[in-house]
């Protein structure tokens, strides 16, 4: 038998019905707003990958307590952008250190300890994820160190390890140069360079295991394509690509197309959470107005090197990489600077294809000079990322993780996969190995 309610209960009951059946206006709802963008950028622990700096304290005796002069980076943008760790870029010329690589690798890194040692009170030499944050908790910025091109490891799996005990965390695979083991996207179309037949020799597979053995990050910018991949196949630990930007954005062979976005962001172990392309600031691999205009450019800037050289070379000189940096920047300079918000498109990009756990910053400052966006021409400018981000809906969870926080994570499980690592014993790729049979 059905029960009746009775017509006085029903009465006070179905207006509460009713209420509860008729979605609430959007100005009935509490609205959360968005984050304080000056609040989420100094809460963040901000991680920038890329800074090629150590070129300018070896051959401009610059300091970081110098004003800019110039240039990109020093302690007071430092302070004011809440820059909290920057992996200062190794890099060797590879046409004006030849033969001298090493030496030359060597003198950089000395030349990044010496700056610590001048201003112990604001910076610390560090190299693990857990130095990162103790730096940052004691208002210390974070020193590190990243190789740039593996010519300068010099075909030798000793020196590499020697580097890492010096304090080096990264290495980028190539520079815009092959080398004996793995090819640059930078000459891959060169019929004159010889070039691998899969991506990596054997000893350039051996390579990536040490470094996944050692705990040392395998950066993936400026490999070409078929050595990106490969690399990829061989690495047990995600990688990170500390200063590319999206191709499909930008059509630079030192950039990623979404699949290899989406690769990175796959990289590692069965049990990995994946790389992180760190996103270039160079105007040239953000706008492609800006990278057709430098292309059409290049024979003016060309033909200037050139008469360089040949006066260097009636009197018996070479031309030293910064002259002819100079000279490229001159024109490049003639070219306007691309909007700010290009580079937030690339970042947004990015987190779109490959996830937001997968993107971070690689600025290349003092490697690219004044060639970057409008509004940016500093770490001090650094803030204008994190409003820019809020403004596009990213909550202050995503700009952390952005802003440095996903760089720790896999800094972090490439320390983890090196201790599993070390606990194996495995013979070198190069070595005889146990199943081969003896050929007839």
């Amino acid at each position: 038998m059905r029960t009746r309610l009775p017509l006085t209960l029903l009465l006070l009951v179905l207006p509460a019905l009713l209420c509860a059946q008729i979605p609430a206006k959007p100005d009935q709802e509490k609205m959360s707003p968005k984050p304080n963008a000056a609040q989420v950028h100094r809460s963040a622990l901000v991680i920038d990958s890329h800074a090629d700096t150590p070129q300018r304290f070896v051959d401009e005796d610059f300091d970081l307590a110098d004003p800019l002069g110039g240039g990109n980076l020093n302690l007071n943008s430092i302070h004011k952008g809440n820059l909290g760790a920057e992996f200062f870029s190794i890099w060797v010329d590879p046409t004006q250190y030849k033969g001298q690589y090493a030496r030359r690798t060597l003198v950089l890194i000395d030349s990044v300890k010496q700056q610590v040692a001048r201003h112990p009170d604001q910076i610390m030499f560090v190299t693990t994820p857990e130095g990162i944050e103790y730096a940052h908790r004691t208002h210390k910025f974070a020193a590190l160190m990243g190789i740039e091109g593996g010519h300068s490891i010099e075909d030798s799996l000793a020196l590499l390890r020697q580097y890492y005990a010096l304090g080096v965390r990264y290495m980028t695979l190539t520079w815009s140069n092959s080398n004996n083991w793995a090819d640059s996207s930078g000459d891959i179309d060169d019929k004159s360079i010889p070039h691998t037949k899969e991506g990596l020799t054997e000893f350039g597979k051996d390579v990536v295991y040490e470094m996944n053995r050692l705990g040392m990050m395998v950066d993936i910018s400026h490999v070409s394509d078929r050595t990106f991949y490969r690399t990829l196949v061989i690495s047990r630990a995600p990688v990170i690509a500390s200063h590319s930007s999206s191709r499909a954005l930008c059509d630079a062979p030192r950039n990623m197309t979404d699949d290899m976005i989406r690769a990175v962001a796959n990289s590692g172990g069965p049990n990995s959470k994946g790389g992180v392309v760190q996103v270039n600031f160079f105007s040239g691999f953000l706008s492609q107005a800006y990278r057709d205009a430098l292309k059409a450019q290049q024979p003016l800037a060309q033909k200037a090197i050139d008469e360089l050289k040949a006066k260097a070379k009636a009197e018996g000189k070479e031309v030293p990489y910064p002259e002819i940096d100079k000279i490229e920047h001159e024109y490049a300079d003639r070219i306007p600077r691309p909007p700010f918000s290009i580079l937030i498109d690339h970042i947004d990009h990015i987190a779109k294809v490959g996830g937001v756990d997968h993107v971070g910053l690689g600025s290349d400052f003092d490697g690219v000079n004044g060639q970057l966006p409008e509004g940016l021409d500093s770490p001090a400018d650094l803030p204008k990322i994190t409003a820019a981000l809020i403004a596009r809906g990213y909550s202050a969870e995503d700009c952390r993780k952005i802003l440095g926080g996903n760089l720790l994570r896999v800094f972090r499980e490439v320390e983890a996969v090196s201790k599993e690592l070390q606990a194996e014993s495995r013979p070198k790729i190069t070595d005889k190995q146990p199943f081969d049979k003896p050929k007839k």
